[in-house]
């Protein structure tokens, strides 16, 4: 799947392949939109590049891996001899090495702070006498926490020589957009200036006079705007490092919808009171849960910030925020934090303790970094825990193309969480073997039961599978064909095969 800053680097070539031949053919010098054609004087000396080998793993066939790719970034030098970029840049990295810029030295690095829902992580070179030396000529940079609508930011760049350059833009708007992980909602700013390409694109500092604003996310070449992570961000992170242990950004677990409609208002009796938005779901063991928010109630507040109909709220300096940014900007987890809803004509304070549900908490998970997927395969039936990058392997348009069932589980896992909990065991796909003969043309359906034992996780199914009936393993599922029988010891004479026979090195990953 093309990631969003694949796709910003794909529209920068595009975008300034035509000027590139145009100043070349008539021997111009290329000069930096937005009076950036003096190159920042700071950039060769506080910013390194970044190279990161990934390789992720193949959900359709979870024996595998996927092929190895290379991906490249700039990464601002920070206080400690560390280097920040985005968690994307580093996702399933088998290998990462730090380049100075301008003599080309390189080191292995490490990682030793890591959110992908926040998008971040912060490295170090491996080699613990490197960090001093490596990074001796060098200056770090200091977080811009002042950044508004209006102001002037820089994007740093380097050439392949190690030339530094930059580009200039004007914040146009500050919101809460989605960075890397689906449905994780974070502060952004909206930066409007035309960038050009050149290598190591893939995390790009940003600076405020001379300070690190935020990291480029991804750049639109026909409206020429960039989506920024911006520092308040990366402080919260930073300083959550700093203790040793990462407890991350807290979040709600709760579904909600905006009360502009009338109908609505009156079912929520909301009669002569302003806002609110209404919660549709509440996910089991999240902070609303335990605080004792309920499906049809009305928040109408957080921590003293009124909510809208629209769920936004006024920040003194940003202006409208989606409500969002209460929990998931400067809030920690652990913090309390008063809450109002309207429930049923009354109005309610609550004590809100804030959380964080792990992906691995989730019925299905909602992503699956730097792990593979956990399956179990017997006599060519082959088993996995549904997870939304399984469902992803339909494409870019996976919601209409994944079968249905499992999409609409995905979308209404809060039901299944309550009534069930534990995940979502399917059988992806069957082999044709002399023990599966008649089933091949099953899959995509979910597993309740083997050998009487009810399935809510592949380590349950594992268990089942060592306690056949008579020597028959019975099987059964949520939908057709309900139920199937397997002869054990066929399936365990074909387990012996079946490695050799399509070059699987395991037939389980549990953990």
């Amino acid at each position: 799947m093309t990631s969003r800053v694949d796709r910003f680097a794909a529209c920068l070539m595009a975008g300034c392949s035509l000027l590139l031949t145009s100043c070349l053919d008539k021997g111009l010098s290329l000069q930096f939109p937005f009076g950036g054609s003096a190159p920042a004087t700071t950039a060769a000396t506080s910013v390194v590049r970044v190279h990161a080998t990934n390789q992720g793993y193949n959900f359709v066939r979870p024996w595998e891996k996927l092929e190895a790719s290379r991906r490249s970034g700039l990464g601002p030098l920070i206080e400690g001899g560390r280097v920040l970029v985005t968690a994307e840049l580093v996702v399933d990295h088998t290998y990462i090495e730090l380049e100075l810029p301008d003599t080309g030295e390189k080191t292995p690095a490490r990682v030793i702070g890591l959110d992908y829902e926040a998008n971040l992580a912060l490295l170090e070179p491996s080699d613990e006498k490197k960090k001093t030396e490596f990074f001796s000529r060098m200056k770090p940079l200091e977080l811009d926490l002042s950044t508004a609508p209006g102001d002037r930011l820089e994007v740093w760049q380097l050439e392949d020589n190690g030339t530094p350059a930059s580009t200039d833009g004007t914040v146009i708007q500050v919101g809460v957009g989605r960075y890397f992980v689906d449905g994780s909602f974070f502060l952004n700013y909206v930066l409007r200036g035309s960038l050009q390409y050149r290598t190591s694109s893939f995390t790009l500092p940003v600076i405020k006079e001379g300070r690190l604003a935020g990291l480029l996310l991804s750049y639109d070449s026909k409206e020429q705007t960039s989506d920024v992570l911006p520092a308040p961000i990366i402080e919260h992170f930073l300083k959550d490092l700093a203790d040793g242990t990462y407890a991350g950004f807290p979040n709600l677990g709760l579904s909600y919808a905006p009360t502009l409609d009338e109908q609505l208002r009156k079912y929520a009796k909301l009669d002569g009171i302003e806002g609110g938005i209404y919660v549709r779901r509440v996910s089991r063991d999240g902070a609303a849960k335990q605080a004792g928010i309920l499906a049809d109630d009305i928040i109408l507040e957080i921590d003293g910030h009124r909510i809208d109909a629209r769920g936004n709220y006024d920040h003194p300096k940003y202006g409208k925020l989606n409500f969002s940014h209460l929990v998931r900007g400067g809030a920690e987890v652990g913090q309390k934090v008063p809450l109002k809803v309207h429930r049923q004509g009354q109005e309610v304070t609550l004590n809100l303790e804030l959380t964080r549900k792990p992906p691995t908490a989730y019925h299905i998970d909602p992503y699956m970094f730097d792990r593979g997927p956990r399956f179990k395969i017997l006599g060519g039936l082959i088993f996995q825990e549904l997870t939304l990058p399984y469902l992803k392997a339909w494409g870019e348009q996976w919601v209409n193309r994944a079968p249905f069932k499992l999409v609409h589980a995905h979308a209404n896992q809060e039901l299944f969480e309550e009534d069930e909990g534990g995940k979502l065991v399917i059988l992806s796909a069957v082999v044709l073997t002399p023990a599966t003969v008649g089933y091949e043309q099953i899959g995509n359906i979910e597993v309740t039961k083997v050998n009487g034992q009810v399935i809510k996780s592949i380590k349950d199914l594992n268990a089942a599978l060592a306690k056949p009936e008579n020597g028959i393993h019975k099987i059964e599922f949520e939908d057709f064909p309900k139920v199937i029988y397997l002869d054990a010891r066929m399936a365990e004479a074909v387990n012996e095969q079946f490695g050799p026979r399509l070059g699987v090195k395991t037939l389980e990953r549990l953990d």
